[in-house]
């Protein structure tokens, strides 16, 4: 059997599948790369990947996918590394810049803002050297990933997108799921699963993955794992990600 190419986000939310996948039998069956979610998404819709954690808004871009995990990036709530950023109270904005690394988040920020918040922007697509930081008056911006750890703090206003979505819809939020575009082989997807809750059941120890350049103390990261993101693709969850997907539809946004 070919090695199963499996894309993964590179971000400290992933650490514990990556720990997982590292320390399991299925590593043997699989080539692992890490990349930004937009990146996943873009390598599994092109074929050059086979299974990819990957923004579940890029589902609706495909004609047919496979769900293959019962575990997910998620949340229940607070998810403090999906954000809406400004010095600018947000309702008074003209303009969101959107993350490059993302499809969901910026997504979900779409949504909210029609469907809840009632208000239309000027949306902008931020671009790989674009800083939330240097945002004008009445300018916001989506960011996401480690760099909420850095840069919250630095904001005025916050909209936390896990909390905004929970408010109005009483549901949790799936970010990214694990996908392939094709069926796989059932010991494969066994053995990968059983990695993934294994790296879930340890994800405190995923914080040996933690490099200096993040700027980001293990403490703060476990709190996260803890309280902040959800592993597990439950059925809410679930309802969650079609309820997402249907809104989508109706509101025409291209993803």
């Amino acid at each position: 059997m070919s090695l199963v190419r499996v894309s993964a986000v590179r971000y400290i939310n992933s650490y514990p599948f990556i720990l997982g996948l590292k320390d399991s039998e299925v590593l043997s069956l699989m080539e692992l790369e890490v990349c930004h979610p937009s990146e996943c998404a873009s390598r599994l819709i092109s074929g050059r990947t086979d299974v990819g954690l990957v923004p579940v808004a890029a589902l609706s871009l495909m004609d047919d996918f496979h769900v293959i995990s019962n575990y997910c990036l998620g949340t229940n709530g607070e998810v403090k590394t999906v954000l809406v950023v400004s010095n600018t109270p947000i309702e008074e904005c003209g303009k969101i810049y959107l993350d490059f690394r993302s499809k969901s988040s910026n997504t979900a920020v779409r949504i909210i803002a029609r469907k809840f918040w009632n208000r239309e922007y000027e949306w902008i697509q931020g671009t790989e050297d674009f800083d939330a930081l240097a945002v004008k008056k009445n300018e916001a911006a989506v960011i996401i990933g480690d760099q909420c750890f850095r840069k919250a703090d630095k904001f005025k206003y916050r909209k936390d997108v896990g909390v905004e979505w929970k408010n109005y819809t009483g549901l949790p939020f799936v970010f990214a799921c694990w996908a392939s575009s094709h069926k796989l082989d059932s010991k494969f997807t066994t053995l990968f699963n059983k990695a993934l809750e294994n790296g879930v059941k340890k994800k405190n120890e995923a914080v040996s993955l933690l490099t200096p350049e993040l700027n980001v103390s293990p403490e703060e990261v476990i709190d996260y794992y803890n309280h902040n993101i959800d592993f597990v693709l439950n059925e809410p969850k679930r309802k969650a990600m079609s309820l997402f997907l249907s809104y989508i539809k109706e509101l025409n946004i291209q993803v």
